[in-house]
């Protein structure tokens, strides 16, 4: 008896959804920008704080924001003359969607032995 493992997706991915994944996985590809994104995992932090623990310059981390912003991955507040930045957990959850919705190797393995 064969059990049928293939991949049903459980939503139709549009190409709008897709242009804005591509843009935060472009967003994610680079190591300081990964490392911001920890750094904001455990919540907001002062533009001042992430400088500091990145050892970076101001405008380098200006330009790693910035990336991070226009792919929706983080929000900004202003507060008088500094700003705070967090991570936007929805699109987070978007891309966790569909990372998630994609099938497993091990899935495809199991499928090969079954079926194959």
């Amino acid at each position: 008896m064969c059990i049928d493992l293939s991949f049903q997706p459980m939503a139709t991915t549009t190409q709008a959804d897709l242009s804005v994944v591509t843009r935060q996985f472009r967003a994610l590809s680079e190591e300081s920008r990964l490392r911001i994104v920890d750094l904001l995992r455990v919540g907001e932090q002062c533009v001042c704080d992430l400088q500091s623990a990145l050892d970076i310059g101001q405008s380098l981390l200006s330009f790693h924001l910035k990336t991070l912003k226009d792919a929706g991955l983080v929000t900004d507040r202003r507060e008088g003359r500094w700003a705070y930045y967090t991570l936007n957990t929805d699109a987070f959850a978007q891309l966790e969607e569909f990372v998630g919705g994609l099938p497993s190797k091990r899935l495809a393995v199991l499928a090969a032995r079954c079926c194959g």
